[in-house]
């Protein structure tokens, strides 16, 4: 598929049938595909960010955990959603000095599953839980987290305004949304070579390093189709959270989104 084959969506109604560049029949078709995908690219998740991203994903999400600037005091306590691997989480619970507590969930179990054993390797076992589950439909009480997380992962939930609902359900009031997605390029130029490297390169990358080059299509594609900065922004604001703002990372490559319950 080419560059620029289908437009950014503008809402949740647009990510729903979409499989990338592909229509699907509906969103149970498009979770089945999704799933497949990161059952395949699990054991070398990291190792594709770093080489697909040049490493950049490890700054991104440092900063987005810098903005979060958990606290350093007993109780607080996190939900990271789409957080499989335990990236987010591990450096969370660094940044609160080892006080905070996290649910890491993920749909897929091979996420899970690579997380958890990376989680026991850090000691981490009596910070974080993790657990299988659907971001649109959480089996989680409401008004129990002061913070919710999702790095990488919104789009390629298919119902994502039912994940924001979601998300705003279970954070206590005065909880904090933060999200780390892929945006628009907003810079001149760059834009142009973010997409030869992303619809070339990247794809040649998973086939040669995870043996897999079209689930790297997938990826690739899902991106260019999540809305961009001001119409996910607007989502969040649609879901009840208040005070919704955003960065821009490298350029619109990468944007941070908050928002709080209030």
């Amino acid at each position: 598929m080419k560059e620029g084959a289908m437009s950014r969506t503008t809402g949740a109604e647009g990510m729903e049938t979409s499989y990338g560049f592909a229509a699907v029949a509906g969103a149970e078709e498009k979770q089945a595909r999704v799933n497949d995908v990161f059952h395949r690219v699990a054991q070398r998740y990291d190792l594709m960010n770093d080489l697909m991203s040049g490493g950049l994903h490890r700054l991104w999400k440092d900063a987005m955990v810098s903005w979060l600037s958990p606290p350093r005091h007993a109780g607080w306590r996190f939900l990271d959603v789409a957080g499989g691997t335990g990236d987010i989480a591990f450096r969370i619970v660094a940044a609160s000095g080892g006080k905070a507590e996290g649910t890491v969930l993920d749909i897929n179990a091979s996420m899970l599953g690579v997380g958890a054993e990376r989680a026991a390797k850090r000691g981490l076992d009596g910070n974080l839980t993790f657990v299988e589950g659907n971001a649109e439909v959480l089996d989680l009480p409401d008004d129990a987290f002061d913070a919710y997380t999702i790095a990488f992962g919104i789009r390629n939930v298919p119902r994502i305004d039912r994940a924001l609902a979601e998300a705003h359900r279970v954070l206590k009031p005065g909880g904090r949304f933060l999200c780390l997605e892929f945006s628009e390029v907003e810079m001149p130029l760059l834009d142009r070579l973010y997409d030869t490297w992303s619809f070339r390169a990247i794809p040649a990358i998973g086939g040669a390093v995870a043996g897999d080059r079209d689930s790297y299509e997938y990826l690739v594609e899902s991106i260019r189709r999540f809305p961009n900065q001001a119409n996910f922004a607007r989502m969040i604001g649609e879901a009840g959270f208040q005070r919704v703002s955003h960065r821009n990372l490298t350029g619109g490559i990468a944007a941070i989104h908050s928002g709080w319950k209030i």
